[in-house]
C-alpha cells in the first residue's frame, strides 16, 4: 500500500528497506468500501503535469491537494471521483491523476528494487502489485507505475531517463526485452532487441 503522507519530502537518502516500511504503514481512508450517491461535478480538474485545478484555479497549498489525493478513486468506467463516506464528486484528470517525480534504486538485476514518490507524497515500490508499464494513450509512449486502487503515476520524464539509464546497464530480460527488475518482476521499458 502506498504511503500518503511520508515524513520526508524525498526519498534519496532513505535505503529500500525503510521506504518498503514507510509504504507499508501507510493509512489511506477506505474509499472503495463508500458507496455514496454521485452529488454532481467537483469543479476540480488534474493536469497531466500534476497540478491540482479548482474553478480553473491552481490550488497552491500542497497540504490541501495531499488531502484530496486520500479520497480520490477510479470507478470502473475509468472516471475519477473525489468520495467521502457521504458524498461522490466527479472530477476531472487530463491523464493520470499523480506524477512519479522521484525514484531510488538498490540492487541490480533480478535482485532490484525500484521505489517512487509521487508529486502528492505516496511511496511505492514496483512489483507485482504495483506495475510499471509503457503505454501510448494518444500522447506518444509514457511510463505509468500503477500507485493503487488503479489509481496511477505518470513518470516524469528525468525519472524516466534515469530508468532507462538503469536498463542501458542491464542485460535484456525475458524475450529480449529492454528493461528493468524491480521487487521480482521484470518490466519493460522498451521493445525487444532485434
Amino acid at each position: 500500500m502506498p504511503l500518503t503522507n511520508p515524513p520526508p519530502d524525498a526519498i534519496a537518502g532513505l535505503t529500500l528497506a525503510e521506504i518498503a516500511t514507510l509504504a507499508a504503514d501507510g493509512r489511506l481512508p477506505p474509499v472503495e468500501s463508500w458507496q455514496p450517491d454521485h452529488c454532481g461535478d467537483s469543479a476540480m480538474r488534474i493536469l497531466a503535469d500534476g497540478s491540482w485545478l479548482h474553478e480553473g484555479s491552481p490550488i497552491g497549498r500542497i497540504a490541501m491537494v495531499r488531502l484530496f489525493s486520500t479520497v480520490l478513486r477510479r470507478e470502473p468506467d475509468g472516471s475519477h471521483v473525489l468520495v467521502t463516506p457521504v458524498e461522490r464528486l466527479s472530477i476531472a484528470v487530463d491523464d493520470a491523476p499523480f506524477v512519479a517525480v522521484e525514484m531510488s534504486s538498490e540492487g541490480a538485476g533480478n535482485l532490484r528494487r525500484l521505489a517512487f514518490r509521487t508529486n502528492v507524497g505516496d511511496l511505492v515500490v514496483a512489483g507485482a502489485d504495483h506495475p510499471l508499464t509503457v503505454e501510448d494513450r494518444g500522447h506518444g509512449a509514457h511510463p505509468y507505475l500503477r500507485v493503487r486502487g488503479g489509481l496511477e503515476a505518470l513518470v516524469a520524464r528525468p525519472v524516466y531517463y534515469e530508468l532507462a539509464n538503469l536498463a542501458i546497464d542491464e542485460p535484456a530480460g525475458p524475450d529480449g526485452a529492454i528493461g528493468l527488475w524491480s521487487d521480482g518482476v521484470f518490466f519493460p521499458l522498451g521493445p525487444a532487441a532485434a
